[in-house]
Protein backbone atom coordinates (compact mmCIF):
# COMPACT_ATOMS: atom_id res chain seq x y z
CA UNK A 1 0.00 0.00 0.00
CA UNK A 2 2.66 2.00 0.79
CA UNK A 3 4.81 1.88 -2.51
CA UNK A 4 1.03 2.51 -4.25
CA UNK A 5 0.63 5.96 -2.57
CA UNK A 6 4.46 7.06 -3.44
CA UNK A 7 3.48 5.90 -7.02
CA UNK A 8 0.60 7.68 -7.03
CA UNK A 9 2.46 10.95 -5.69
CA UNK A 10 5.10 10.61 -8.38
CA UNK A 11 2.08 10.49 -11.07
CA UNK A 12 1.47 14.15 -9.63
CA UNK A 13 4.73 15.04 -9.83
CA UNK A 14 4.85 14.78 -13.48
CA UNK A 15 1.84 15.74 -15.00
CA UNK A 16 2.42 19.08 -13.06
CA UNK A 17 5.88 19.12 -14.16
CA UNK A 18 4.44 19.15 -17.80
CA UNK A 19 1.98 21.86 -16.78
CA UNK A 20 4.91 24.15 -14.92
CA UNK A 21 7.10 23.70 -17.61
CA UNK A 22 4.46 24.09 -20.09
CA UNK A 23 3.44 27.70 -18.97
CA UNK A 24 6.94 28.64 -17.74
CA UNK A 25 8.02 28.75 -21.37
CA UNK A 26 5.00 31.23 -21.99
CA UNK A 27 6.25 33.03 -19.38
CA UNK A 28 9.59 33.31 -21.00
CA UNK A 29 8.34 33.78 -24.73
CA UNK A 30 5.61 36.32 -23.32
CA UNK A 31 8.36 38.27 -21.32
CA UNK A 32 10.75 37.78 -24.13
CA UNK A 33 13.30 37.09 -22.10
CA UNK A 34 16.52 34.55 -22.35
CA UNK A 35 16.04 30.78 -21.71
CA UNK A 36 18.86 31.17 -19.30
CA UNK A 37 16.76 33.35 -16.91
CA UNK A 38 13.69 30.87 -17.65
CA UNK A 39 16.05 28.27 -16.56
CA UNK A 40 18.32 29.61 -14.16
CA UNK A 41 16.44 31.92 -12.10
CA UNK A 42 12.20 31.16 -13.15
CA UNK A 43 12.61 27.40 -13.02
CA UNK A 44 14.99 26.51 -10.53
CA UNK A 45 13.12 28.80 -7.89
CA UNK A 46 10.36 28.18 -8.18
CA UNK A 47 10.76 23.86 -8.32
CA UNK A 48 13.14 24.98 -5.60
CA UNK A 49 10.12 26.08 -3.06
CA UNK A 50 9.31 22.87 -1.62
CA UNK A 51 12.79 21.40 -0.73
CA UNK A 52 13.47 24.35 0.33
CA UNK A 53 10.91 24.66 3.22
CA UNK A 54 12.07 21.22 4.74
CA UNK A 55 15.61 22.26 6.52
CA UNK A 56 14.11 25.92 7.40
CA UNK A 57 10.55 23.72 9.06
CA UNK A 58 13.26 21.33 10.84
CA UNK A 59 15.09 24.30 12.26
CA UNK A 60 12.80 26.37 12.82
CA UNK A 61 9.58 24.43 13.69
CA UNK A 62 11.13 20.99 14.05
CA UNK A 63 10.30 18.80 17.04
CA UNK A 64 11.47 19.15 20.52
CA UNK A 65 14.58 17.44 19.64
CA UNK A 66 16.59 20.38 18.36
CA UNK A 67 19.88 17.95 17.98
CA UNK A 68 18.06 15.85 15.71
CA UNK A 69 16.04 19.28 14.18
CA UNK A 70 19.32 20.49 12.99
CA UNK A 71 20.99 17.41 11.82
CA UNK A 72 17.86 17.20 9.33
CA UNK A 73 18.18 20.66 8.55
CA UNK A 74 22.05 20.73 7.97
CA UNK A 75 21.31 17.20 5.75
CA UNK A 76 18.77 18.74 4.12
CA UNK A 77 20.63 21.95 2.80
CA UNK A 78 23.30 19.86 1.94
CA UNK A 79 22.30 17.04 0.51
CA UNK A 80 20.20 19.14 -2.72
CA UNK A 81 23.23 20.59 -4.14
CA UNK A 82 25.07 16.69 -4.12
CA UNK A 83 22.12 15.42 -5.31
CA UNK A 84 21.42 17.50 -8.16
CA UNK A 85 25.44 17.99 -9.08
CA UNK A 86 25.44 14.44 -9.47
CA UNK A 87 21.98 11.79 -9.63
CA UNK A 88 20.16 14.58 -11.61
CA UNK A 89 22.51 15.18 -13.90
CA UNK A 90 23.27 11.66 -14.79
CA UNK A 91 19.13 10.97 -15.13
CA UNK A 92 19.50 13.90 -18.00
CA UNK A 93 22.14 11.51 -19.59
CA UNK A 94 20.17 8.45 -19.62
CA UNK A 95 17.16 10.72 -20.57
CA UNK A 96 18.77 11.28 -23.83
CA UNK A 97 20.93 8.25 -24.22
CA UNK A 98 19.39 6.31 -26.33
CA UNK A 99 18.47 9.33 -29.22
CA UNK A 100 21.90 11.15 -29.35
CA UNK A 101 24.51 7.88 -27.88
CA UNK A 102 26.78 7.49 -25.31
CA UNK A 103 29.10 10.27 -27.06
CA UNK A 104 26.28 12.67 -27.77
CA UNK A 105 27.01 16.59 -27.85
CA UNK A 106 25.08 18.24 -25.38
CA UNK A 107 24.37 22.35 -26.04
CA UNK A 108 23.24 24.50 -23.12
CA UNK A 109 24.89 28.01 -23.68
CA UNK A 110 28.21 27.88 -22.58
CA UNK A 111 28.18 31.92 -20.83
CA UNK A 112 25.27 30.97 -18.56
CA UNK A 113 26.29 27.47 -17.46
CA UNK A 114 29.90 29.16 -16.69
CA UNK A 115 28.32 31.49 -14.71
CA UNK A 116 25.73 29.49 -12.60
CA UNK A 117 28.75 27.07 -11.45
CA UNK A 118 31.40 29.63 -11.35
CA UNK A 119 28.52 31.43 -8.42
CA UNK A 120 27.93 27.99 -7.03
CA UNK A 121 31.24 27.41 -6.63
CA UNK A 122 32.67 30.20 -4.83
CA UNK A 123 29.40 30.04 -2.10
CA UNK A 124 29.71 26.39 -1.64
CA UNK A 125 33.38 26.61 -0.87
CA UNK A 126 32.99 29.31 1.79
CA UNK A 127 30.61 27.23 2.98
CA UNK A 128 32.93 24.74 3.61
CA UNK A 129 35.27 26.92 4.95
CA UNK A 130 32.73 27.92 7.67
CA UNK A 131 32.61 24.56 9.12
CA UNK A 132 35.94 25.22 10.35
CA UNK A 133 35.50 28.41 11.80
CA UNK A 134 34.80 27.98 16.05
CA UNK A 135 31.10 28.64 16.83
CA UNK A 136 31.96 31.32 19.44
CA UNK A 137 33.78 33.28 16.29
CA UNK A 138 29.66 34.16 15.59
CA UNK A 139 30.61 37.58 13.73
CA UNK A 140 33.07 35.52 11.64
CA UNK A 141 30.20 32.96 10.57
CA UNK A 142 27.66 35.70 9.85
CA UNK A 143 30.50 37.75 8.12
CA UNK A 144 30.36 34.40 5.67
CA UNK A 145 26.50 34.34 5.64
CA UNK A 146 26.06 37.45 4.76
CA UNK A 147 28.42 37.13 1.82
CA UNK A 148 26.63 34.26 -0.08
CA UNK A 149 23.29 35.98 0.40
CA UNK A 150 25.35 38.75 -1.49
CA UNK A 151 26.45 36.45 -3.97
CA UNK A 152 23.11 35.24 -5.11
CA UNK A 153 21.77 38.71 -4.87
CA UNK A 154 24.90 39.84 -7.53
CA UNK A 155 24.16 36.34 -9.26
CA UNK A 156 20.50 37.00 -9.92
CA UNK A 157 21.28 40.87 -11.38
CA UNK A 158 24.13 39.16 -13.71
CA UNK A 159 22.13 37.32 -15.14
CA UNK A 160 19.16 39.09 -15.81
CA UNK A 161 22.15 41.91 -17.64
CA UNK A 162 22.80 38.98 -19.66
CA UNK A 163 19.58 38.22 -20.84
CA UNK A 164 19.05 41.03 -23.64
CA UNK A 165 22.12 39.89 -25.31
CA UNK A 166 21.30 36.47 -25.31
CA UNK A 167 17.73 36.93 -27.08
CA UNK A 168 19.65 39.02 -30.02
CA UNK A 169 21.93 36.08 -30.29
CA UNK A 170 18.89 33.44 -30.88
CA UNK A 171 18.49 32.30 -27.39
CA UNK A 172 15.14 33.21 -26.26
CA UNK A 173 12.47 31.15 -24.89
CA UNK A 174 10.56 29.83 -27.00
CA UNK A 175 7.63 27.49 -26.54
CA UNK A 176 7.51 24.23 -27.74
CA UNK A 177 3.69 23.57 -27.47
CA UNK A 178 0.45 25.82 -26.88
CA UNK A 179 -0.55 26.88 -23.39
CA UNK A 180 -2.98 23.89 -22.09
CA UNK A 181 -5.55 26.46 -20.47
CA UNK A 182 -5.90 27.78 -23.83
CA UNK A 183 -6.82 24.70 -25.39
CA UNK A 184 -9.30 24.53 -23.16
CA UNK A 185 -10.75 27.87 -24.21
CA UNK A 186 -9.30 30.51 -22.02
CA UNK A 187 -7.76 33.31 -23.54
CA UNK A 188 -4.05 33.82 -23.69
CA UNK A 189 -2.83 36.22 -21.79
CA UNK A 190 0.05 37.21 -18.90
CA UNK A 191 -2.62 36.31 -16.13
CA UNK A 192 -3.81 33.06 -17.50
CA UNK A 193 -0.05 31.97 -17.93
CA UNK A 194 0.60 33.22 -14.30
CA UNK A 195 -2.64 30.77 -13.08
CA UNK A 196 -1.28 27.70 -14.98
CA UNK A 197 1.93 28.62 -13.56
CA UNK A 198 0.62 28.72 -9.96
CA UNK A 199 -1.39 25.49 -11.03
CA UNK A 200 1.51 23.19 -11.61
CA UNK A 201 3.62 24.93 -8.61
CA UNK A 202 0.86 24.07 -6.24
CA UNK A 203 0.37 20.25 -7.73
CA UNK A 204 4.13 20.09 -7.33
CA UNK A 205 4.10 21.03 -3.84
CA UNK A 206 1.37 18.43 -2.93
CA UNK A 207 2.95 16.01 -5.18
CA UNK A 208 6.55 16.20 -3.13
CA UNK A 209 4.87 16.57 0.17
CA UNK A 210 3.60 13.07 -0.29
CA UNK A 211 5.95 12.02 -1.59
CA UNK A 212 7.90 13.40 1.66
CA UNK A 213 5.92 11.51 4.22
CA UNK A 214 5.76 8.40 1.90
CA UNK A 215 9.44 8.08 1.98
CA UNK A 216 9.85 9.56 5.88
CA UNK A 217 7.21 6.01 6.39
CA UNK A 218 9.98 4.03 4.77
CA UNK A 219 12.92 4.92 6.26
CA UNK A 220 12.72 3.51 9.34
CA UNK A 221 12.41 0.11 7.42
CA UNK A 222 15.89 0.79 6.01
CA UNK A 223 17.65 1.62 9.60
CA UNK A 224 19.25 4.49 8.66
CA UNK A 225 20.42 7.77 11.22
CA UNK A 226 18.40 11.10 10.81
CA UNK A 227 21.69 12.96 9.02
CA UNK A 228 22.07 9.97 6.48
CA UNK A 229 18.05 10.30 5.61
CA UNK A 230 18.22 14.00 5.36
CA UNK A 231 21.24 13.79 2.99
CA UNK A 232 20.29 11.04 1.14
CA UNK A 233 16.36 10.82 1.33
CA UNK A 234 14.71 13.80 1.62
CA UNK A 235 16.96 15.49 -1.51
CA UNK A 236 15.65 12.27 -3.73
CA UNK A 237 12.08 12.63 -2.47
CA UNK A 238 11.73 16.64 -2.57
CA UNK A 239 13.86 17.88 -5.23
CA UNK A 240 14.42 14.57 -7.84
CA UNK A 241 10.61 14.39 -9.00
CA UNK A 242 10.61 18.09 -10.07
CA UNK A 243 13.72 17.74 -12.03
CA UNK A 244 11.76 16.20 -14.45
CA UNK A 245 11.41 19.23 -15.92
CA UNK A 246 15.04 18.79 -16.89
CA UNK A 247 14.56 15.97 -18.58
CA UNK A 248 11.49 17.26 -20.24
CA UNK A 249 13.43 19.83 -21.41
CA UNK A 250 16.50 17.90 -22.94
CA UNK A 251 14.52 15.28 -24.68
CA UNK A 252 12.85 18.52 -26.44
CA UNK A 253 16.58 19.09 -27.16
CA UNK A 254 16.39 22.53 -25.02
CA UNK A 255 19.64 21.98 -23.31
CA UNK A 256 20.03 25.66 -21.90
CA UNK A 257 16.48 25.33 -20.06
CA UNK A 258 17.52 21.60 -18.98
CA UNK A 259 21.10 22.19 -17.56
CA UNK A 260 19.78 26.15 -15.94
CA UNK A 261 16.91 24.23 -14.22
CA UNK A 262 19.41 22.18 -12.20
CA UNK A 263 22.69 24.71 -12.31
CA UNK A 264 20.53 27.83 -11.07
CA UNK A 265 19.01 25.20 -8.62
CA UNK A 266 22.15 24.64 -7.21
CA UNK A 267 23.59 28.27 -6.74
CA UNK A 268 19.92 29.13 -4.99
CA UNK A 269 20.65 26.00 -2.85
CA UNK A 270 24.12 26.67 -2.27
CA UNK A 271 24.05 30.23 -1.15
CA UNK A 272 20.46 31.28 0.62
CA UNK A 273 20.04 27.44 2.34
CA UNK A 274 23.95 27.39 3.70
CA UNK A 275 24.20 30.83 4.82
CA UNK A 276 21.16 29.75 6.98
CA UNK A 277 22.49 26.69 8.36
CA UNK A 278 25.85 28.72 9.05
CA UNK A 279 24.40 31.49 11.49
CA UNK A 280 21.77 28.98 12.95
CA UNK A 281 22.81 25.55 13.32
CA UNK A 282 26.65 23.92 14.58
CA UNK A 283 27.64 23.75 10.71
CA UNK A 284 29.67 21.37 11.86
CA UNK A 285 32.62 19.02 9.64
CA UNK A 286 31.10 15.33 10.56
CA UNK A 287 32.16 13.00 8.51
CA UNK A 288 29.64 12.38 6.32
CA UNK A 289 28.58 15.79 5.49
CA UNK A 290 32.43 16.61 4.16
CA UNK A 291 32.56 13.68 1.89
CA UNK A 292 29.39 14.68 0.66
CA UNK A 293 30.79 18.63 0.08
CA UNK A 294 34.10 16.68 -1.22
CA UNK A 295 32.07 14.97 -3.98
CA UNK A 296 29.36 17.97 -4.59
CA UNK A 297 32.51 20.31 -5.76
CA UNK A 298 34.61 17.61 -7.38
CA UNK A 299 31.39 16.97 -9.08
CA UNK A 300 30.90 20.99 -10.43
CA UNK A 301 34.43 20.86 -11.40
CA UNK A 302 34.00 18.18 -13.20
CA UNK A 303 30.89 19.66 -14.98
CA UNK A 304 32.70 22.98 -15.91
CA UNK A 305 35.28 21.34 -17.03
CA UNK A 306 33.76 19.00 -19.31
CA UNK A 307 31.59 21.88 -20.68
CA UNK A 308 34.42 23.98 -21.61
CA UNK A 309 37.34 22.66 -22.61
CA UNK A 310 36.16 19.38 -23.56
CA UNK A 311 32.84 20.21 -24.77
CA UNK A 312 29.27 18.79 -23.23
CA UNK A 313 28.55 14.95 -24.08
CA UNK A 314 26.54 12.25 -22.33
CA UNK A 315 28.88 10.27 -21.25
CA UNK A 316 30.34 13.37 -19.35
CA UNK A 317 26.66 13.13 -16.97
CA UNK A 318 27.56 9.79 -16.20
CA UNK A 319 30.98 10.88 -14.62
CA UNK A 320 28.60 12.64 -11.91
CA UNK A 321 26.01 9.78 -11.53
CA UNK A 322 29.08 7.47 -10.55
CA UNK A 323 30.67 10.29 -7.68
CA UNK A 324 27.30 9.76 -6.26
CA UNK A 325 27.32 6.24 -6.56
CA UNK A 326 31.02 6.65 -4.65
CA UNK A 327 28.93 8.73 -2.25
CA UNK A 328 26.44 6.34 -1.37
CA UNK A 329 28.83 3.33 -1.29
CA UNK A 330 30.80 5.14 1.40
CA UNK A 331 28.08 6.26 3.97
CA UNK A 332 26.08 2.64 3.60
CA UNK A 333 29.45 0.59 3.53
Amino acid sequence: MLFLELFGYLLVILVAAEIFVNALEHLGEKLNISEGVTGSIFAAVGTAMPETLVPLLAIFAGTSNAAVNQEIGVGAILGAPLMLSTLSLSLMGFAVLKRRGIQGHLTPEKTGLKRDLDFFLMAFLLAFVAMFIPHGEGWVRGGIAFIMVMIYFVYVMMTLRASAKLVEDGHATEAGSPMMLTRLGLPYTLFFIIVQLALGLALLIAGAKGFIHGVEAAAPLIGISALLLSLLIIPIATELPEKVNSILWIRKRKDTLAFGNITGAMVFQGTLLPAIGISLTPWVPQKEILLGVAITLVAAFWLRWAALNAGLRVWHLFVNGALYVTYLTAVLV
